[in-house]
C-alpha cells in the first residue's frame, strides 16, 4: 500500500498530477488546494497518499496535509461519497470551513459545493459530524483562517515543499498581517507570495 511519493513534479493540471519516482511516473489526483502549492513542473514533491484498490485498477489521491488526508477519508466513509465527489467537496471548501460546517449541520453551504446535492451534504452531517469532533477547534468555527489549524495546515504545506519550519511560520504570520486571507487557499497563496518575493529581494541583493 503506497502511504507517500517523493518525487519529481513531471506534469500538473487541476485535479491531476504526475509524479517521478526513480523514474516511475505516478498519477496521483489531488484537491486544488494541493495543486496551488505544488511548485514547478520538475520541482520537488512529497505526498501523503490515499490508495484505493479496485478490481481493475489502482487509484492514488494525494495531500500536502495530514488534516485533508484525514477529511478526505472520513468523506469517502459516508454512504454515497465516493473519491471524485470528495475530492470536489475539498476543492470547494478548505478543511477549516469544512468541518465546522458538517458539526453545524449547514445543509446551505454545504450543497453551494458543486456536485452535492441536499440529500448527500443530510447524510455527510448525519454520518460525519460526531467523527469530526476532534479535527475542530473552538477557534475555528469563529476564525478558519487564524486559527492554528489553518496556519498549521499551510505551514505543513511549505514544509512538504522544502521551505524551513521557521521561514515558512514566519511567512504565514506575515501573510496575515497582510490582510488575513478568508480561506486556506487564500492563505496558501498569500504566503507564497510572501517566499516569492523574499526570494527576488535576495536575487537582487546578491548582485
Amino acid at each position: 500500500m503506497i502511504a507517500q511519493l517523493r518525487g519529481t513534479l513531471g506534469d500538473k493540471r487541476p485535479n491531476q498530477i504526475l509524479v517521478d519516482v526513480g523514474g516511475v511516473g505516478y498519477l496521483v489526483h489531488v484537491p486544488l488546494s494541493t495543486f496551488y502549492a505544488l511548485g514547478d513542473l520538475h520541482s520537488n514533491v512529497t505526498l501523503l497518499i490515499h490508495t484505493q484498490v479496485r478490481e481493475d485498477a489502482i487509484a492514488l489521491y494525494g495531500f500536502l496535509s495530514s488534516r485533508e488526508k484525514q477529511l478526505f477519508e472520513l468523506l469517502i466513509s459516508a454512504s454515497g461519497v465516493g473519491p471524485v465527489l470528495a475530492l470536489k467537496i475539498l476543492s470547494g471548501m478548505s478543511v477549516d470551513d469544512l468541518v465546522p460546517a458538517v458539526r453545524s449541520g449547514d445543509l446551505a453551504r454545504l450543497t453551494r459545493i458543486p456536485g452535492v446535492g441536499r440529500k448527500t451534504a443530510e447524510r455527510i452531517v448525519l454520518e460525519l459530524r460526531d467523527k469530526l469532533a476532534a479535527m475542530e477547534s473552538p477557534e475555528s468555527a469563529r476564525q478558519p483562517v487564524t486559527s492554528p489549524g489553518a496556519a498549521g495546515d499551510v505551514v505543513s504545506a511549505l514544509l512538504n515543499l522544502g521551505y524551513d519550519q521557521h521561514v515558512a511560520e514566519q511567512s504565514v504570520e506575515r501573510a496575515k498581517q497582510d490582510g488575513a486571507p478568508e480561506t486556506f487557499e487564500d492563505l496558501l497563496r498569500a504566503t507564497l507570495q510572501q517566499l516569492s518575493s523574499l526570494a527576488q529581494q535576495g536575487a537582487r541583493a546578491a548582485r
